[in-house]
């Protein structure tokens, strides 16, 4: 017992953050109980809420110690304190949820699998012994499977589920790791594991199903494996005709494809891996990183032409168990075909993969929306998010500016949506590009999760500002106000947002396409960031794209929309067309005939990318940028002229294409110039404060290239780490600009 004052006195504590499902509860028990406390605590919509009676000083100590000793998941984001008078309680005791008020509680991220969970997992003596759902507070899923808040088992997608005697007792044992641990479940009362055919016929059930699942991978067939947030696709990595057989049955033909080993040891066989990628690996979000890849006997099909490789651990018991049964790394790719979402439900993906997948390893555990596996890449000491899904989704970001509740439907293509909340921006899982009518299924499912699952009552929607965006016709149609933000715009203030800057400050926004406020297609730009908007202060020298978005997809059109910039009808150079091609898209240039004009930092890439033979048609988006970024030899020469104006940078290629300069020299040279077009524009900006954003910001050499560059120049360089630089963070983006109307 605490010495101290004997005066009795009553304090209830409003804790607000990720306070749910992370065994808070307990925790406040257990330390109570330790200091001889009486009182309660509770779930409610707004957090966790604690009345704590006894004598002056152990409640002192109560207070100073929550915060100081609280679990590992949890954050406490506010804590609001009033005393009361005392009631006379001497027990302390975990009361039942109350589920009236508004919502306000922090849904965790689906998380992988504890340090204890996996013990219990390869323990023949202990009752989860190779169940492939064990969980508990510390881990397991939460955002795939809740349904609504307070995060009770009832709002779950495991309500279906009664638990069994052992179970139960572990569930309201607050001295139990699984307390109230909603998930929670055995092999007597939990999920089980089924293998089927294509056709829906059983084969096995429970362990053996794994286990037969094992083997058909072994034999080079293709399985898809029902995980937390949907279906992967999964072979074995070093089989070269499985991994051709994968990709000609998914359609996709070149796109690189994650690879899953068993532990951190595996993982340093494939990678070459700094301490932060190694942590970010072994993390409860358990994410895909992208990781220089060493030689080995992968099959050259995973990652062809491309220096890095994702790799990822595994995210669920049942990854861990496949694994180790396994003994060899395999392909985890997403469950679906090119360009769709993924499949989440056991018809679906027997209705969707059936022309893919050899066999269906499945559960029956429903899962509540899609999540894709995240992605990260470490740039300049920093992790960088590529694509934020399971392991981070929907955890929310502090805004630096407070607008009240606001949707934000993002763009076209990677898309994510968010919802603005008391100075907090609750991001979806990445959602994809919404072409596909899928895809824009799981967009508007989205959205009414999370206009549900926080209680948001928005009032204004904030969207791109291209006319067909489907996210924009969406917004039009729903009777918000509607605030359209352009796209580079939305791409600065997002980066500024998380790095709480409110301006003035120069944005550098470089990626592909994005709608002008001209009516071009803007892509390489230098825009000065003032509290009341921005102005485009310069951008990338214009050139025209012969058959518009066509170009995005070949390459070679934007190497001739560049050369024929530069040189007319007289091209020094054959990007990669046959004559009848060349002379129909050179007169369409001529005329300004479906040839839109762009400043675009991407096209630029897919040009010289063009023009050194490595990408005339690419395969999948971005593919020309990446392998550009492989081959890159590091050095530290730069073509003269470092100006937006990139006129002397191709010809200066060109000349050492001609004097058979070596492909990687060149592409680094490239990426130093870019580089120093950067610098050049900042010092012209007179702005301190450089912030780089956009999708051609993945790239690891160009990122840390100009971040060195522009430090050395005196200036203050800040990028992204909690939200992509790609599309996916536009959403964000266009929440502060909705913010600041």
């Amino acid at each position: 017992m605490i010495a101290g004052s004997a005066t009795i006195g009553r304090l209830r504590l409003d804790v607000r953050g990720v306070v749910q499902g992370v065994g808070f509860r307990p925790f406040v028990y257990r330390l109570a109980s330790e200091l001889q406390l009486g009182g309660w605590v509770r779930n409610s919509p707004a957090g966790v809420v604690i009345e704590v009676e006894g004598p002056a000083a152990a409640l002192e100590h109560f207070r100073r110690r929550l915060a100081a000793e609280r679990p590992p998941l949890a954050a406490l984001h506010g804590v609001d304190c009033a005393r009361r008078a005392p009631a006379g309680e001497r027990a302390f005791s975990i009361r039942a949820s109350r589920r009236d008020g508004r919502p306000r509680a922090l849904v965790l991220p689906d998380l992988a699998p504890c340090a204890d969970c996996l013990r219990d997992l390869r323990d023949p003596h202990d009752r989860h012994f190779r169940y492939p759902f064990t969980n508990c507070t510390n881990c397991g899923p939460r955002f795939s499977i809740v349904t609504g808040l307070p995060y009770d088992r009832a709002r779950t997608t495991m309500r279906n589920f009664p638990m069994c005697p052992a179970c139960r007792a572990e569930y309201e044992n607050p001295l139990d790791r699984r307390f109230h641990a909603q998930p929670t479940a055995c092999p007597v009362c939990g999920p089980r594991l089924q293998l089927t055919t294509t056709t829906g016929r059983t084969l096995r059930t429970g362990d053996p199903a794994l286990l037969d699942a094992a083997e058909a991978l072994r034999r080079g067939r293709i399985v898809a494996i029902k995980g937390l947030g949907g279906f992967h696709l999964a072979v074995d990595a070093r089989n070269q005709q499985a991994v051709r057989e994968l990709r000609a049955r998914k359609r996709r033909p070149a796109k690189p494809l994650a690879v899953m080993t068993a532990s951190l040891a595996g993982a340093r066989i494939l990678c070459q891996l700094s301490p932060l990628e190694e942590q970010l690996l072994a993390s409860p979000a358990a994410p895909i990183v992208l990781a220089g890849r060493r030689p080995g006997d992968l099959a050259a099909g995973v990652a062809p032409r491309n220096a890095c490789l994702g790799v990822m651990l595994p995210s669920t018991p049942l990854h861990h168990l496949l694994l180790a049964e396994l003994g060899f790394p395999i392909v985890a790719t997403s469950g679906n075909l090119s360009d769709e979402p993924i499949c989440t439900d056991n018809a679906e993906a027997l209705a969707r993969l059936g022309t893919i997948a050899d066999l269906l390893l499945i559960h029956d555990r429903p899962i509540a929306r899609r999540i894709d596996d995240s992605v990260v890449r470490v740039i300049a000491g920093q992790p960088m998010m590529i694509r934020r899904a399971r392991g981070y989704a929907p955890l929310p970001i502090d805004a630096a500016d407070d607008g009240g509740d606001t949707l934000a439907v993002g763009g076209q293509f990677k898309n994510t949506t968010a919802v603005a909340r008391g100075g907090r921006v609750f991001f979806s899982q990445h959602l994809g590009d919404l072409d596909a009518p899928r895809a824009f299924d799981a967009f508007e499912d989205s959205i009414a999760t999370h206009r549900d699952l926080f209680d948001a009552r928005v009032a204004k929607i904030a969207c791109d500002l291209h006319p067909d965006y489907r996210s924009t016709r969406y917004a039009e149609s729903h009777g918000a106000a509607l605030v359209r933000v352009q796209h580079h715009y939305a791409h600065v203030l997002s980066c500024m947002s998380e790095n709480a800057l409110r301006g003035p400050a120069l944005g550098v926004a470089w990626d592909g396409t994005g709608y002008g406020l001209d009516g071009t297609i803007w892509g390489g730009e230098f825009l000065r960031i003032r509290p009341d908007g921005f102005s485009r202060i310069a951008h990338l020298r214009t050139f025209r794209l012969p058959g518009g978005e066509r170009a995005v997809r070949e390459p070679r059109r934007s190497a001739l929309g560049v050369l024929f910039e530069l040189f007319g009808r007289d091209l020094p150079v054959d990007p990669g067309f046959a004559p009848p091609e060349r002379d129909l898209l050179l007169a369409m240039l001529a005329r300004g005939v479906q040839a839109p004009v762009t400043s675009s930092a991407g096209r630029l890439f897919d040009a010289v990318a063009a023009l050194l033979g490595l990408c005339r048609v690419a395969r999948f988006e971005g593919q020309a940028a990446i392998e550009l970024e492989s081959v890159v030899e590091p050095c530290e020469e730069a073509y003269a002229g470092a100006a937006c104006d990139w006129e002397a940078l191709v010809r200066a290629i060109l000349d050492d294409i001609r004097h058979g300069v070596d492909v990687g020299r060149i592409s680094a040279r490239f990426h130093n110039s870019l580089a120093e077009v950067i610098v050049h524009a900042a010092r012209a900006a007179g702005e301190e404060r450089v912030v780089l954003t956009g999708g051609c910001f993945q790239n690891r050499y160009l990122s840390e290239r100009a971040i060195r560059r522009l430090r050395e120049s005196g200036f203050r360089p800040y990028w992204h780490r909690q939200v992509p630089p790609n599309d996916g963070g536009l959403a964000l983006g266009q929440l502060v600009a909705a913010a600041r109307e």
